[in-house]
């Protein structure tokens, strides 16, 4: 039977079918599962050492001067900044006589401090802190925070040591498995603002549970990535917070998933009111 359904398929098909094939994209955003357990089966998940190793040795060069910024663990040559996010930290800033304190929730080991820090030199205190995974923080700690950046393990545990003005959260809340349970218990802390950025969402009224396969030539990993409805995203805020501002991501283009629906990533000021 086999041996006649080969028979059966034309030359050029068997062509294009080995093209598509081998042109297939190896990494990015792939599947809509019905949950996140069934999508989490297939991944690597975040504890891998080889992440923290690899994020760990990007920002300290960055820290030591060897290298100017690091997104995702990639290095550059030259800052990448969004103007919008650091109008909005300079305003806030300005609104309480020029002290900044910044609570960056899966803040990674201080990735947005570094990007940021050059624009906000002129304030009269800079507070950062980074709310993280164990491993995170104990490397954090051990290897990075100065008198400015401060690793911890929990936002409860920031609260004790500062009153931050700012819950910070770039590409994370779509990363954890219920998302608006996070967002909730975000509102409940009661920070004057909750600022967002590059946060997933879908041209659809749909949203979807995706595995997100991370290029080997940044590190080896995938994970469980959500794609949101921003109508449904932006209303969970609005009972305690007015929107003030959004803006496109600086760093994420818009990209068509498998079954052609358009994603693309925004970030959101609230403030609370």
């Amino acid at each position: 039977m086999k041996q006649f359904i080969k028979k059966m398929i034309p030359s050029t098909l068997k062509k294009k079918i080995k093209k598509m094939l081998v042109s297939a994209p190896k990494y990015g955003w792939f599947g809509n599962y019905k949950s996140w357990a069934e999508a989490e089966k297939l991944c690597t998940g975040y504890n891998a050492e080889n992440i923290l190793e690899t994020v760990k040795n990007a920002v300290l060069k960055v820290k030591n001067g060897d290298a100017v910024y690091e997104r995702d663990s990639v290095l550059f040559d030259k800052i990448q900044y969004s103007q919008p996010l650091i109008d909005a930290f300079k305003k806030i800033a300005q609104e309480n006589d020029q002290l900044l304190h910044i609570t960056d929730f899966g803040g990674s080991l201080g990735s947005s401090f570094f990007q940021n820090r050059s624009f906000l030199g002129d304030l009269r205190e800079l507070k950062w802190s980074v709310v993280e995974q164990k491993h995170f923080v104990d490397s954090g700690k051990k290897f990075i925070e100065d008198v400015q950046l401060k690793f911890y393990y929990t936002i409860d545990e920031v609260l004790t040591v500062q009153k931050s003005q700012i819950l910070f959260l770039s590409s994370v809340i779509q990363y954890f498995e219920k998302p608006y349970e996070l967002i909730e218990k975000c509102l409940s802390y009661n920070f004057d603002y909750i600022i967002i950025d590059r946060t997933a969402f879908l041209e659809s009224d749909k949203e979807r549970i995706t595995v997100q396969i991370v290029p080997e030539s940044i590190y080896k990993a995938s994970y469980p990535a959500w794609f949101f409805n921003k109508k449904k995203f932006v209303n969970a805020f609005l009972e305690k917070y007015e929107l003030v501002r959004e803006f496109d991501s600086k760093f994420d283009p818009r990209e068509q998933l498998e079954d052609n629906i358009w994603s693309f990533r925004m970030g959101f000021v609230f403030k609370k009111k």
